[in-house]
C-alpha cells in the first residue's frame, strides 16, 4: 500500500493550496453574488467572507484530491461542493447541472421524458406527491403519498431526491422497476413502468348535463393561463353555463405566473398573491388586472392533499376573496418560492428566495389551504332499494306529462357517485349554489 503524503495544515504547501483555493471561493462567491444581484439587492449587513472556513475548505479539498482512493478532479469536487451547499438550505433548493436545467426548461415547457411523476424527500425515502394525468406513472396506479423505497432494486434510503429522479429518468421504451410503500398495504408493491415522453396537457375542459362545466388543471405550465380562458370562453359560448368546478387535486404546481393568469379568469381586478423575501422591501404582488371571464358563476375548486404550490395560490385567492367554496382535503403545504439562477455557462442555481402569502397574507408554507367543506375520498356503494320499486310511470294507463321533460342530455353527474366521490360532491354543491344564485 502506497501513502500519498498530507501536508499539514502550516506547511508551505498547504499554505499555496490554501491561498490558491480561497482565490478560487472568492471569485465565485463574487460571481454569484453578482447574479443574485439581479434578482434582489444584497442585505446591507453583509459581513467579510470567513477567510478561516475558506482555509478549511481548500485543506479538506486538498485531503481528499491527495487521499480518496479514486481520482476525482477539480471541477467535480466544487461541483459536489456546491451540490453539498445549496441541497442543505431546505428540500427546494438544488444545484442544476446542465442537463437538470434543461429537464426543468422542458417540464415547464410541457413536454420532457420520464414517467410523469411529481415527487419529493420525506423521511430519507422518496414521498409521491402527484402522478400527472395519462402518464406511465398514473396509468401504472402509483398515488399521492406513496413512498418509493427502491428503484430497480436500490434502495433510495442514501440518495438525494435529485440522484432519484435522474434515476427514474432515462431513454423513452426502457423500463424501470418501483418498489412502493402505501399506506394500509403491509407488503411494499413493485411496478415496472415503461418510461414515455411525456407531453403533458394541463387544462382538460368537460361539460356536465349541459350546464356544468368542469376544468381540471394538471399542473401550471407557461400556457396554461391562456389554456383555461380560452376553454371557459369556448364552453360559454356553446352552452349557457350554470357554474364551473375547478378541479386541482393532485396538481403539484408550476409556473407561478400561470397560477396567477389562472385566478384572473375568476376573479375581478385585484390581489392574487404576494411573495415576501429575506428583507420588508422584498414584497412583490400579483394581482388580476381583468374582469371576471366566467360572469361570476358559480363556483367549486377540489383540493387535496397532492395539490401544491401554484395550485395553493389559485384557491387560497379563491378562498379569500369570497369567489369560490373549497371542497376536499387539506392541501400539500409547500408555500415557497424557488428563483432559477443561471450559474456558468448551462447550470443554474434552484434557491428558495421567498414565501407565498394569500390575498388575507395567510402563508401557505407548511400549513396549506383547509378546504370550506372537508370531504374525503371514498368509495360509495349502493343500498338496494327495500321498500316498493314501482313508480308512476310503471302504473297501467299513467298520463303523459304534457312534454314537460326538463332531462338535460348529456353525461349525467349521478355517474360519479361510484367512480369519484370528491367531484359527485362538488356537482352537487355546485347545482346548490346555482339554485340558490337563481341560474
Amino acid at each position: 500500500m502506497v501513502n500519498r503524503p498530507i501536508p499539514a495544515p502550516g506547511s508551505n504547501k498547504a499554505k499555496d493550496v490554501t491561498r490558491y483555493f480561497s482565490r478560487l471561493a472568492l471569485l465565485g462567491l463574487f460571481s454569484l453574488g453578482s447574479s443574485l444581484s439581479l434578482a434582489q439587492p444584497p442585505a446591507a449587513d453583509n459581513q467579510p467572507l470567513p477567510l478561516e472556513s475558506l482555509r478549511l475548505f481548500a485543506e479538506a479539498l486538498e485531503r481528499i484530491k491527495q487521499n480518496y482512493v479514486n481520482e476525482v478532479s477539480d471541477e467535480q469536487l466544487l461541483e459536489y461542493a456546491i451540490q453539498g451547499m445549496v441541497a442543505n438550505l431546505d428540500p427546494h433548493s438544488s444545484y442544476l447541472p446542465p442537463r437538470e436545467f434543461r429537464e426543468l426548461q422542458e417540464s415547464t415547457s410541457g413536454e420532457f421524458g420520464g414517467l410523469g411523476i411529481e415527487v419529493d424527500q420525506q423521511d430519507g425515502f422518496i414521498r409521491v406527491v402527484a402522478p400527472i394525468d395519462d402518464t406511465p406513472a398514473q396509468r401504472a396506479g402509483i398515488q399521492s403519498g406513496d413512498h418509493i423505497i427502491k428503484i430497480d432494486g436500490n434502495s433510495v434510503s442514501s440518495l438525494g431526491l435529485d440522484e432519484a429522479i435522474n434515476m427514474m429518468r432515462g431513454k423513452p421504451g426502457s423500463k424501470v422497476t418501483l418498489t412502493l410503500m402505501r399506506e394500509g398495504q403491509p407488503k411494499p408493491l413493485e411496478l415496472t413502468l415503461e418510461r414515455a415522453i411525456i407531453q403533458v396537457k394541463s387544462v382538460k375542459p368537460k361539460v356536465y348535463e349541459q350546464e356544468y362545466a368542469y376544468l381540471r388543471i394538471t399542473q401550471f405550465q407557461d400556457d396554461t393561463g391562456t389554456e383555461v380562458q380560452r376553454a371557459l370562453s369556448k364552453m360559454q359560448k356553446e352552452q349557457r353555463l350554470k357554474g364551473v368546478v375547478l378541479d386541482l387535486r393532485n396538481n403539484p404546481g408550476g409556473v407561478l405566473q400561470a397560477a396567477v393568469d389562472v385566478a384572473d379568469a375568476f376573479l375581478p381586478p385585484g390581489l392574487v398573491v404576494y411573495t415576501q423575501g429575506r428583507d420588508k422591501q422584498d414584497r412583490i404582488d400579483f394581482e388580476a388586472t381583468q374582469a371576471d371571464l366566467s360572469n361570476n358563476l358559480p363556483l367549486v375548486v377540489l383540493i387535496n392533499g397532492g395539490s401544491a404550490s401554484a395550485s395553493e395560490i389559485v384557491a387560497g385567492a379563491l378562498q379569500d376573496r369570497k369567489r369560490a367554496v373549497l371542497l376536499g382535503e387539506p392541501s400539500f403545504g409547500k408555500g415557497s418560492v424557488q428563483s432559477i439562477m443561471p450559474l456558468g455557462a448551462e447550470g443554474a442555481l434552484k434557491i428558495t428566495t421567498a414565501l407565498y402569502f394569500t390575498p388575507n397574507g395567510r402563508s401557505i408554507q407548511a400549513e396549506g389551504i383547509e378546504p370550506d367543506i372537508p370531504v374525503a375520498n371514498a368509495s360509495v356503494t349502493r343500498l338496494e332499494n327495500s321498500g316498493p320499486s314501482i313508480r308512476e310511470a310503471d302504473l297501467r294507463g299513467h298520463l303523459g306529462n304534457g312534454g314537460g321533460n326538463t332531462h338535460k342530455a348529456g353525461e349525467s353527474i349521478q355517474t360519479l357517485m361510484e367512480s369519484d366521490y370528491q367531484l359527485f360532491e362538488a356537482f352537487n354543491l355546485l347545482k346548490a349554489l346555482s339554485l340558490v344564485k337563481g341560474n
